[in-house]
């Protein structure tokens, strides 16, 4: 059977607009909103590099110092570009979290499926490493990812439940996978006491990661630091060591 085209009213409209000069004009963009055009071809760059400079404000000043005018100026954009692709400041700094923070986790899951592929009983220090090292390469990647870093931390510092809400959307899957690995392979502490140390571990290695350990004032300027790979390496020792010690 042969086909027939079929032409919808609203297709019929919009050639008939097209070859009438009588049709209605555009509404003129609001200010800083880009044409439907630059929207579809340059909003994800423009978007990544506001974000980009979010998160170096966000790290500086925090979220209460930081301003939307600030970051506007340091991404070089109209500010109602920035309210126009994400809202209020809430919602660019939760964007800005989401964004790495869900590469982070992102990285752990494949961290610890190649650990386990590769066998069924890691060791603990394998697990830890696993689920640390993507956060050790993150701050070493450059400006951006130790902005990343530090904004973080300041996140994990809030009570309040945004923050707490925010942390459970990007980061709770990861860690439970990481809870139920350790709770296999240490079958003498319970599943909810893995947890508690779960919390301990990343109190730990935040303090560490945004240098605030004091490393020269307690070893009486012995040690002034150590080095990337050095640091994890005493971090996942120790850590290892507080998930397996005894009840």
């Amino acid at each position: 059977m042969a086909e027939t085209s079929k032409t919808s009213p609203a297709d019929a409209k919009a050639k008939s607009g097209a070859s009438s000069g009588s049709g209605k004009r555009a509404k003129p963009r609001g200010p800083g909103r880009p044409a439907r055009g630059e929207q579809a071809s340059a909003a994800p760059d423009l978007k990544d590099q506001i974000l980009d400079h979010a998160e170096l404000a966000f790290a500086e000043a925090g979220f209460e110092g930081a301003n939307l005018r600030d970051i506007a100026a340091r991404a070089g954009v109209n500010q109602g570009l920035i309210r126009y692709y994400f809202g209020s400041k809430v919602d660019l700094f939760d964007e800005c979290f989401r964004r790495r923070g869900g590469v982070l986790a992102g990285h752990r899951h494949v961290n610890l499926d190649r650990l386990l592929e590769f066998t069924e009983t890691p060791t603990v220090e394998d697990v830890v490493f696993a689920y640390l090292k993507p956060q050790w390469d993150m701050k070493y990647s450059g400006p951006n990812g130790a902005a990343f870093v530090a904004m973080q931390a300041r996140l994990h510092a809030e009570p309040e439940e945004h923050a707490l809400r925010l942390r459970r959307e990007v980061y709770d899957a990861s860690v439970k996978r990481y809870i139920a690995v350790l709770s296999r392979i240490l079958p003498h502490v319970p599943k909810d006491i893995i947890s508690v140390r779960m919390a301990f571990l990343v109190g730990a290695y935040l303090f560490m990661l945004n240098d605030l350990g004091r490393i020269g004032d307690l070893t009486e300027g012995h040690l002034t630091a150590f080095g990337k790979d050095e640091m994890l390496d005493h971090l996942v020792r120790f850590l290892s060591a507080g998930l397996r010690a005894p009840l």
